[in-house]
């Protein structure tokens, strides 16, 4: 007999994580921005170009709020739904490790195409490569993870730190040369030359050590979403109030502490890596059970509510987003790469974002998935998914819309 894999029903989503999903989403893409637009992300010297008083304030909120905040975010979800997915393929009694193994090599595809083709920052491929070490997570239970996670974290980033203390003096460096190409090469009317300097930038930051440094980083933070899945907290906050109260607190302090904290003494830069990654995801965690805890109530609803639709499409926005920014900045487009200061950058996001959540809304009162997600679920269950609601789904979700 067939067995049933199919996907979970609509009626059966967290919409809470949807819209932290959606969240990190238009997270990102204010990091994201700045590193498409111009080169100095990469390379150092914005402080040098973008001088204003505005657009410094712009950047202190950029690295305050956003810089390595929902990457990690968006990366505890990610760790969520795979445990969430692991735990429906067993109740099915379906071996989860060839279905996910599969799941995982569709998104590798996707990375590929992303990584390669569209922007080096993609961060597709790597989820899809570092994701496979999950498989080796299936058994394990959650005290085990949760010790996992906080070993690789604290152990990773307190030994890269200690290095970049020894090397303080030698950090923030500015790479002319690479600015001035990359300048020349992204503002160029030709493609090849575009996917020439974007494959050498991909290389910059994904070869040898960066890579591994990357993994270190990513791999304890999908231990925490499988370790917050198979504990149940976010699946009935209200039942489990007394545990994500005081995870809110001490994340929130900690966030605070550490990524507000440094520049009260001089923001030194070897401290970076202790402000993103302990940082970031104490402000990852603060962002997902804030959400999780505002779906509670009605007025929380519907302050998270412009961010569900976006979120059930995430690998479509993501995607979108890239497509947009490469036709803006680059010279096959309109070229604006190295124009778009902070400020302007985050007004760009705002709007590009606002659009994808009226877009978002509009595909879902017509569609089951998003485009890309539907081709993902397709491959992945190994047979076309049903793509467009049918009549009785629509005024269900007409009906429910005019009860909000």
């Amino acid at each position: 007999m067939e067995k049933d894999v199919s996907p979970v029903q609509e009626s059966k989503r967290l919409i809470w994580i949807d819209a932290a999903r959606g969240f990190a989403i238009f997270g990102i893409f204010i990091v994201n921005i700045g590193g498409f637009g111009a080169p100095y992300f990469i390379h150092g010297g914005g402080e040098l170009v973008w001088t204003s008083s505005i657009d410094q304030m712009a950047q202190w909120v950029i690295d305050v709020f956003f810089q390595a905040s929902f990457y990690t975010l968006f990366s505890i979800l990610f760790g969520f739904g795979f445990q969430i997915l692991t735990e429906r393929l067993r109740n099915r009694d379906v071996k989860p490790t060839p279905f996910i193994f599969r799941r995982l090599v569709i998104l590798i595809g996707f990375g590929l195409i992303h990584a390669f083709a569209i922007w080096h920052g993609d961060i597709l491929l790597t989820y899809g490569v570092i994701g496979l070490l999950l498989l080796l997570f299936l058994e394990v239970k959650p005290k085990t993870l949760l010790r996992w996670g906080i070993g690789l974290l604290v152990g990773c980033v307190g030994l890269i730190s200690f290095g970049l203390f020894v090397a303080r003096e030698s950090l923030g460096s500015v790479n002319d040369n690479a600015i001035t190409q990359a300048l020349a090469n992204y503002t160029s009317g030709s493609l090849v030359t575009i996917w020439s300097q974007n494959y050498q930038d991909w290389l910059f930051g994904n070869e040898g050590i960066g890579y591994l440094l990357l993994a270190t980083t990513l791999l304890p933070l999908f231990l925490f979403g499988m370790y917050l899945a198979q504990k149940r907290w976010l699946h009935a906050p209200q039942q489990y109030r007394t545990r994500l109260f005081p995870m809110w607190v001490i994340s929130l302090v900690l966030f605070i502490g550490l990524k507000m904290g440094p520049y009260f003494v001089g923001n030194p830069l070897w401290f970076s890596y202790i402000q993103d990654n302990i940082g970031g995801t104490a402000s990852a965690i603060f962002n997902i059970v804030s959400i999780t805890l505002l779906a509670q109530n009605n007025l929380g609803a519907k302050l998270i509510q412009p961010f569900i639709a976006v979120g059930r499409m995430s690998l479509t926005n993501y995607i979108l987003q890239s497509l947009f920014c490469f036709i803006l900045f680059y010279g096959v487009g309109f070229g604006l790469y190295g124009h778009a200061n902070p400020t302007t950058s985050i007004l760009i996001v705002v709007v590009v974002f606002i659009i994808e959540i009226m877009i978002s809304k509009w595909w879902f009162r017509h569609f089951l998935f998003g485009p890309l997600e539907w081709i993902w679920r397709s491959l992945m269950y190994l047979k076309w998914q049903p793509f467009r609601k049918k009549l009785e789904q629509k005024l269900k979700a007409s009906f429910s819309n005019v009860r909000r």
